[in-house]
This record gives structure tokens, C-alpha cells and sequence, in this order.
């Protein structure tokens, strides 16, 4: 009787056994699993914070490459700044439609519309019947091209913007012109702007 009670006092115990070997073996899978989950999520929010860095970084030089002028004073000449003081300015050219005959202007140390620029343009207009209006406000469509430095790199940009101004007639014929202001239209590109500036025209002065 002793015997039996050993033999299943044995089997019990060596039941037991098993059934610790088989828990600790699921222990040690799970381990593993959460191990590799930690891995998993740490990898994937490595990859996403690069992935941000990566998008961000690439906005910020798209907008370190993007220039917004500013228009200062009015009346005569407006002075042309950028709208981020980071970035200076080296050289600008302003280009009129094609269709007015008027060369584009250039200007290295002070950035600027002039009234005069725009009187000749409006003069040619109303040659060619373009503009109807004998007196009032109104806007010309110009293409600026500036070279600007920003983070020590030379960018250049191009825009179209509207310059708006003020036109009083004389008896003469002749207009006096009074800056008012500048307005970006678009941006556009080098080799795009000036058959935009001309469809803008058009469509202005059908």
C-alpha cells in the first residue's frame, strides 16, 4: 500500500514538474513577444519621428525659398522688402506684358517700383485703347524677379503681383500717377512668368 501511495506521490510530483516547465515555457514565449512588440513600437515611432523631421525639414526649405515681398510708403515709389526678415535681398527685376513694349527695370541697392515705371506702361495702354478708365484706381500686373540670401544661400524667386496705383487725369491727356500698394497674384518660375504675365493681361483687357 506504501508502495502505490510512493508511485503516485511520485507521479503527481513529477506532474507538477511538467506543468512548471510548461507555464515558465509560456512565460519565456510571452517575454519574448513583449520584447519584440517594444522593439516594434520603438522602431516605428523612430521611423515616424524621422519621417516628421524629414517633412518638416523639407517645408522649412521650401519656405526659406519662397520669397513675399512687402510694399513700404506710397505715393511716388513704394520700397519692396521681404516679408521675412531673414531674408535679404540682392537684386530685383521687374518685367511688365509684353504687349506695353516696356523693358524690364533692374534694381541692385534699393529695391523698388518707381511711379514712372508704371506711368509709361499706362500711357501705352491707353494708346492701344487697353485701359478705359480716365481716372480712379487700378492695378498693373507685374513679373518681379528676386535674388534674395537666406541662411547664407542664394535663392532666387519669382511672382507676379498686381501694383496697385491711383491715376488722375490732366487736360493734357497725360495722367499723374500715385502708388498705392503691392499684391501677390502667383507664384510662377522663370521660364513660366512671362507668357502667364501676358495671358493675365489679357484676360485683363478683353
Amino acid at each position: 500500500m506504501a508502495e502505490v501511495e510512493s508511485r503516485a506521490q511520485a507521479a503527481e510530483a513529477a506532474a507538477i514538474r511538467r506543468r512548471w516547465i510548461t507555464l515558465g515555457e509560456i512565460l519565456a514565449v510571452i517575454a519574448v513577444l513583449i520584447s519584440g512588440l517594444t522593439l516594434w513600437n520603438s522602431y516605428s515611432e523612430r521611423s515616424a519621428t524621422q519621417a516628421e523631421r524629414a517633412v518638416a525639414k523639407k517645408q522649412e526649405e521650401a519656405r526659406s525659398q519662397a520669397l513675399v515681398l512687402k510694399a513700404e510708403g506710397h505715393g511716388r515709389k513704394l520700397g519692396l522688402a521681404a516679408l521675412d526678415p531673414a531674408q535679404a535681398i540682392q537684386s530685383q527685376t521687374v518685367s511688365f506684358p509684353s504687349a506695353l513694349g516696356i523693358r524690364p527695370i533692374q534694381s541692385l541697392v534699393e529695391p523698388r517700383i518707381e511711379a514712372a515705371w508704371i506711368k509709361s506702361p499706362v500711357k501705352k495702354a491707353r494708346s492701344a485703347g487697353r485701359d478705359r478708365k480716365a481716372a480712379g484706381d487700378a492695378r498693373m500686373p507685374v513679373a518681379i524677379a528676386t535674388r534674395f540670401v537666406n541662411g547664407g544661400r542664394d535663392y532666387t524667386d519669382v511672382a507676379i503681383y498686381d501694383v496697385g496705383y491711383r491715376r488722375e487725369g490732366s487736360l493734357l491727356g497725360g495722367s499723374e500717377i500715385e502708388l498705392l500698394g503691392l499684391s501677390l497674384v502667383e507664384r510662377a518660375s522663370t521660364g513660366t512668368a512671362p507668357a502667364r504675365l501676358d495671358r493675365l493681361w489679357r484676360e485683363r483687357n478683353r
